[in-house]
C-alpha cells in the first residue's frame, strides 16, 4: 500500500461548520416560497452543488421554476450565505482540524482543499487556515460535481501526487464516492452508517493523527 503522501480534505463539515448557514439560507429561501424545509431534508444537498441544491428544494416544495428565477433565487440564496460567513472566525474551525492540519505541515504531508463551494476562499482566509494548505480546489475550478471525482483529481494534480499517495477527508457520501472514484483512500468524519463505503470512519478530526490515520489504513 502507498505511504500517505498528501491529505485532501472537503471543508464544510470536515475542517469548518458551514452546514448551518447552508441550511439556514435554504430554509429562510423555502419559507419565502411557502414550504417547510427541515434538517432531514437538509441531509440531500450535502456535497451537492448549489443549482442541484435548489432543483432538490423546490422538488420539495412541489414547484417548477423557468430557468431565470431559479438562478435568481439561487444567488439570493448565495448572497444571504456569504452574509452568513462574513462574520466567520477562527473559533468555527472544528475540532482537531487546526491541528491536524499543522501536523502534515510539520510531517511535510501536502495538503489540498477538494471542495463544492465557491465561498471556500472566503471561509479558509476569515477563519486563518488558508496558509496550512499547498493547493486549493473549489466550485470555481471545477465542472462537476462529486460524487464526480473532478475535484480530487485536480487536487491530486495541482500537488504533484498520484491518487494512490492521497487520502480524502469527507463528510458526505457523493465524496467519499468521489474518492473512491479517483482511486484514493477515504476517511469519513461522521456517522459510520452513512460513510460505511470510507475506508474507516471517525466523528471528527481530533480523533485523527497521521500515526493512527497510517495504521488504521494498513488495516483495511
Amino acid at each position: 500500500m502507498s505511504p500517505i503522501k498528501a491529505c485532501l480534505f472537503d471543508l464544510d463539515g470536515v475542517l469548518v461548520d458551514t452546514a448551518k448557514y447552508h441550511f439556514i439560507a435554504w430554509k429562510e429561501l423555502a419559507e419565502e416560497l411557502g414550504f417547510t424545509f427541515t434538517e432531514h431534508d437538509n441531509e440531500r444537498l450535502k456535497g451537492v452543488s448549489r443549482m442541484a441544491s435548489l432543483d432538490i428544494l423546490l422538488e420539495i416544495g412541489g414547484l417548477t421554476l423557468p430557468e431565470e428565477e431559479k438562478l435568481r433565487l439561487a444567488e439570493q440564496k448565495n448572497n444571504r450565505y456569504v452574509e452568513y460567513i462574513s462574520k466567520m472566525d477562527a473559533s468555527e474551525i472544528l475540532p482537531g482540524a487546526l491541528e491536524f492540519l499543522r501536523e502534515c505541515r510539520e510531517n511535510g504531508v501536502k495538503t489540498a482543499l477538494g471542495s463544492a463551494s465557491k465561498n471556500a476562499m472566503a471561509i479558509l482566509d476569515n477563519t486563518g487556515l488558508t496558509p496550512y494548505f499547498d493547493a486549493i480546489i473549489d466550485g470555481n475550478h471545477t465542472s462537476a460535481a462529486k460524487p464526480d471525482p473532478e475535484v480530487f483529481l485536480l487536487g491530486a494534480k495541482a500537488l504533484g501526487m498520484d491518487p494512490a499517495d492521497c487520502v480524502v477527508f469527507e463528510d458526505a457520501e457523493a465524496g467519499i464516492e468521489a474518492a473512491t472514484r479517483a482511486g484514493m483512500r477515504s476517511v469519513g468524519i461522521g456517522s459510520p452508517q452513512t460513510l460505511a463505503a470510507a475506508n474507516f470512519v471517525v466523528s471528527s478530526l481530533a480523533e485523527i493523527s497521521l500515526p493512527k490515520l497510517g495504521e488504521s489504513l494498513a488495516a483495511v
